[in-house]
């Protein structure tokens, strides 16, 4: 059971990721507006989009789950600071996205120490 809850997780966290990616990286309005209020340039737009469908590819790759999990889980923790300080209106989806995330690295942890 718990196999294909990972599998679960790992899968609403790739739909979301490459989607989001994709749109970073193709440069949808609302996402250069939203790097626009951010403030850092629309080069992190770029830099956030690469690590999320690069992330979303190597969830499903053996031996880089963690890695993959680790990224994903920092980038929500940077999302839920950028909703809370700057963005508004809620953090909520990026702290679901987050908390999926760290599912999955705790699930995934053994390959951290190898």
């Amino acid at each position: 059971m718990q196999k294909y809850i990972l599998i679960g997780a790992k899968a609403l966290l790739t739909l979301a990721f490459a989607a989001a990616g994709v749109a970073k990286l193709a440069g949808v309005e609302m996402m250069v507006g939203t790097f626009e209020a951010i403030g850092w340039g629309q080069w992190f737009r770029y830099v956030t989009g690469a690590i999320e469908l690069g992330a979303a590819v190597l969830l499903w790759v053996p031996g880089l789950q963690a890695i993959a999990a680790g990224l994903l889980v920092c980038t929500m923790v940077g999302a839920v600071l950028a909703h809370l300080l700057i963005l508004g209106p809620s953090a909520v989806p990026a702290l679901v996205l987050g908390v999926l995330a760290a599912f999955v690295l705790y699930r995934h942890r053994d390959q951290l120490s190898a």
